[in-house]
This record gives structure tokens, C-alpha cells and sequence, in this order.
């Protein structure tokens, strides 16, 4: 698994495992920290200070703004309708698909093996349950948990303790 020409790593970015990575045609910021097993294709951006955990997958059209914490095993999706051949049983190609971009705000977390539907925004400072499966839009400090998820607290009141 390669570290392709056509990747940009900006500043000090640390790949603990260069040889157990497979990144092409992406932007990597300053300070960020790559784990094993990860994946990150064309057009996809990491921003500054993030820390992508291992096993994770991380698809074209994806941008994941400064100091987000991507845990084990995350998977974005950019197709909602995905067909390895068109109706007539010839191969797809580029052209036969929609690219849907997803956008994942500064200081988000998202938990171990959630799976984040392609064509939403995740906002900022909000933290996305392990195992959870966001279809919607989460809007900025919210907790969202579940299959599909949904909101169940806000990140603010958690660190005050104030949560009901």
C-alpha cells in the first residue's frame, strides 16, 4: 500500500505506519497523525492537528477541516446509489456515477466503526457516537448516537455536566 507522488503533506505529518497506508491524490495539513491501515483517496482533505485512527476509510470528496479526531474504523461514503454496472451490464465508469461531497467541521469527533452517509455536514465541535450511522446533517456541538443516528445531547452541556 503506497504513499503516492500526487499526495500533499503539509508541514510535519506523521504516518506512524508508511508501508500499511494507502493515500493518492489527497491533502494531508500540518500536524496531523495517519494510522495504520488507512485509506485516503483523490480530492479527499485532512486539515491541521487531525488524528485519523486505523482502518479507517476516507473517500474522495471528503473534506475534514483542523483538529478532527477520526476514530477506528470510520467509513465515508461519496455515492448514495452505488452499481458496479450500468442497467445494460457494462461496467461503470466515471462518468456513470454522482460524486456527493461531505464536509466534517473543525474539532468534530467521529467514534470507532461509525459510517457517515455521503452529502451531509457534520458541524463543528460535534461528537458522532461509536458505531453510529449519520444520514443527516449534525448540527455544530451536538451528540448524535444510533442507526440511523440522532441527536441526543450537546457537547457543551456534557463538559459542564449538565447533561439531563
Amino acid at each position: 500500500m503506497p504513499i503516492a507522488d500526487s499526495v500533499q503533506l503539509k508541514g510535519k505529518v506523521t504516518i506512524f505506519h508508511p508501508n500499511l497506508v494507502n493515500l493518492y491524490g489527497c491533502e494531508v495539513g500540518d500536524g496531523s497523525r495517519i494510522g495504520a491501515f488507512v485509506e485516503i483517496q483523490k480530492g479527499a482533505v485532512i486539515g491541521e492537528r487531525c488524528k485519523i485512527s486505523s482502518h479507517s476509510f476516507i473517500c474522495e470528496g471528503v473534506t475534514i477541516e483542523d483538529e478532527c479526531f477520526i476514530g477506528h474504523g470510520v467509513m465515508f461514503t461519496n455515492d448514495r446509489f452505488p452499481r458496479a454496472t450500468n442497467p445494460d451490464g457494462s461496467a461503470q465508469t466515471d462518468a456513470d456515477w454522482k460524486l456527493e461531497l461531505t464536509h466534517v467541521k473543525r474539532r468534530a469527533s467521529i467514534g470507532s466503526n461509525a459510517t457517515i452517509i455521503c452529502g451531509i455536514t457534520i458541524g463543528e465541535g460535534a461528537l458522532i457516537a461509536a458505531g453510529a450511522v449519520v444520514t443527516k446533517d449534525v448540527p455544530d456541538f451536538a451528540v448524535v448516537a444510533g442507526c440511523p443516528a440522532r441527536v441526543v445531547g450537546d457537547v457543551r452541556q456534557m463538559a459542564e455536566g449538565t447533561t439531563p
